[in-house]
């Protein structure tokens, strides 16, 4: 019979940007210097790029960053976002 076997996450230095009301835009500019798969914003109220949501296409498909949410630059370049209490979970600055 199988049993699970515990693993811990390999100490990786990541890079992220907190997706916030006003960085739309230069968070994506900042995930396509890097990930070739395509970003896409959607507008915010009225249309414009305050308070506007990034969709990340991954092989696993389409994931919202939403205001509030970390974008992460993963180990193989990919681009994905993470929520706050998540992210809090995880992740811890890096000197």
């Amino acid at each position: 019979m199988n049993t699970p076997i515990k693993y811990r996450k390999k100490p990786v230095v990541i890079e992220a940007m907190r997706l916030t009301e006003t960085n739309a835009a230069e968070v994506k500019r900042w995930v396509e210097s890097f990930y070739r798969g395509r970003v896409l914003m959607r507008g915010g109220p009225g249309g414009g790029s305050r308070g506007a949501t990034l969709i990340i296409k991954t092989l696993e498909g389409d994931h919202e960053a939403s205001v509030g949410d970390q974008v992460i630059r993963g180990v193989q370049d990919e681009a994905y976002p993470c929520k706050p209490d998540i992210f809090e979970a995880t992740y811890e600055a890096a000197s």
